[in-house]
């Protein structure tokens, strides 16, 4: 069976891994719990959408790449081609444009 909020979770790890920061930076830039923020990384807890914003922007990520990532290893593992594979990272143009938001 696919888990969303795992392959949730390992987005969340994986962006945060790449962008070098610690767990407990992001949950204190997102206002999340620590606890609850590894909860959600290991696909134990669902997150609600606020979360997953603020958890987003804490990395510097639009949440719209997130879940584009989400749904890209979704279809991988139901057996589809991903229909648009994203970057290994997010261009840093887009990333200040975001910022700018």
């Amino acid at each position: 069976m696919i888990l969303v909020r795992r392959e949730l979770g390992d987005v969340l790890r994986d962006l945060r891994l790449q962008k070098g920061q610690t767990l407990r930076q992001v949950a204190s830039k997102a206002s999340v719990a620590l606890g609850y923020l590894s909860e959600v990384e290991r696909g134990q807890k669902e997150a609600s959408s606020e979360i997953l914003f603020a958890v987003a922007e804490a990395l510097n990520v639009p949440l719209s790449v997130v879940l584009t990532e989400v749904g890209e290893r979704v279809a991988t593992l139901e057996g589809f081609e991903p229909m648009h594979p994203i970057p290994d990272t997010v261009p840093d143009e887009f990333l200040s444009d975001f910022a700018a938001k």
